[in-house]
Order: C-alpha cells, then structure tokens, then sequence
C-alpha cells in the first residue's frame, strides 16, 4: 500500500506531504501504479523547486519522498494549489485502483 499523507495549516490549506510504501498492484517494475505515483511525485517536487523557485524541503529515502514548503506560504500560492492538485490525483489514482494508496490529510506532519 502507498501511504500519501498531505500537510495542512491555518495559512495554507496544503504545506506539504509524505509518500511511503508500494502499491503491490503488480511485480516490483511492472506495477503501473507505483510508476504513477513515483511519476507524479517527481513532477510536483521539481515543478515547485526548479519551475516555482520555491525553497523547499525535500527529502528523500528508501521508500519515502517528504516536501514542506517553506513558513509563509499563502493559499493563493501556485505551489499550494499545486499540491492540493496532486492530492485530488492521487484519490483518483486510488479510486481506479482500490486498495493501493490511501490518501490523509493532517493538520501538521511536522515540526517548524
């Protein structure tokens, strides 16, 4: 299962998110949803931080791929409504696809 948990705040409505886990659709290069889901992810980070400009922070792992944004990010902020965007996608994907992605959204996933 991919785990997309998505960051909310009182100034944002998205500041962030953290992808995890496999999709278990198909073998391990052959499962189209994970390559949906990594495709995607890779999209967005390097839209906000290359295309935007933006400062984020990005990690990522094994497994795991985490972007905040930076303290002061506004709602009207295109790299806001492009996570809000992603996280519509991913219901989407998991919609077509049960039982390979849950999608969450929190108020905070991290510590500032």
């Amino acid at each position: 299962m991919i785990y997309a948990r998505f960051c909310l705040d009182e100034k944002s409505p998205f500041m962030g998110f953290e992808v995890t886990g496999h999709a278990g659709w198909a073998d391990r290069g052959e499962d189209v949803v994970c390559a949906s889901v990594s495709s995607a992810v890779q999209l967005v980070c390097n839209t906000i931080t290359d295309h935007f400009g933006v400062d984020a922070d990005v990690r990522v792992s094994d497994g795991e791929i985490c972007l905040y944004l930076p303290e002061g990010v506004k709602q009207e902020d295109p790299s806001s409504k492009l996570l809000d965007s992603f996280c519509t996608h991913l219901r989407y994907i998991s919609d077509d696809y049960p039982g390979t992605i849950k999608v969450s959204v929190v108020r905070q996933l991290k510590t500032r």
